[in-house]
């Protein structure tokens, strides 16, 4: 066990806030915008395996987001219509991107009152993938914001970008511990970078974020809820 954890970061969408759901549902109109427009042999499920291959090609050149999943929705009509989706169809694919821009923020059970515990006693980092704006934006609306002592919006988590931060933030990883929903992306770096990783399931998650838990790990939790999480640390 740590002699000291000094600082806990938090991943941000679908740990502390809704988020997939709202893709979810953007998606489904996408399929229902492109029934009409697509070979009768294609069902929802191939329209959704296309869009997510373009999204897989497309985080190199756009990273992840609202913004990224909009063009690549876009991609993914202009590829499977041999490009006659009409223009209508094309313009409301923008306005649910647009939409989905303006949500209105909902925590999760337990967010606040975990995040507001653990500021007492704890360096609070944010660590969160995704459009700097859009960001900013859900993070300001959340009322979390205050509570944090540095946030950092990344194109992506990787052991490299996990030491970078905690080196920049002076806190070793061994003296850190990242609270997320992501296996792939919140949980496996972090460990691999040797800091401590609790993993909070989420019912909704993107495909692309599945990966299998580590087994036996001295530095790995799971918790049900954000709930648990000030007397997990405690209790290190």
């Amino acid at each position: 066990m740590p002699k000291t954890l000094t600082t806990i970061a938090f991943d941000a969408d679908d740990t502390l806030w809704h988020n997939e759901r709202f893709f979810r549902v953007t998606q489904e109109r996408f399929a229902e915008l492109l029934m009409d427009h697509t070979p009768q042999d294609m069902g929802p499920e191939q329209l959704d395996r296309l869009l997510l291959d373009a999204e897989m090609r497309n985080l190199g050149r756009y990273g992840y987001g609202v913004k990224g999943f909009t063009l690549s929705m876009i991609e993914t009509a202009i590829e499977v219509t041999d490009a006659r989706v009409p223009a209508s169809v094309i313009q409301e694919l923008l306005e649910a991107g647009q939409m989905m821009l303006s949500y209105p923020i909902e925590l999760l059970p337990h967010a606040r009152d975990a995040v507001t515990k653990l500021a007492t006693d704890h360096h609070l980092v944010l660590i969160t993938k995704g459009d700097l704006l859009d960001q900013e934006r859900k993070l300001a609306q959340s009322g979390l914001g205050e509570f944090f002592d540095a946030v950092e919006i990344v194109s992506d988590k990787t052991p490299e970008v996990y030491s970078d931060i905690f080196r920049r933030h002076g806190h070793p990883p061994e003296q850190t511990m990242m609270v997320g929903n992501s296996m792939r992306s919140d949980i496996l770096p972090v460990l691999e970078a040797g800091g401590w990783a609790t993993f909070v399931p989420h019912g909704l998650i993107w495909d692309h974020e599945h990966a299998e838990p580590p087994e036996n790990h001295a530095r790995y939790f799971e918790i049900d809820d954000l709930g648990a999480l000030p007397t997990l640390i405690s209790q290190l």
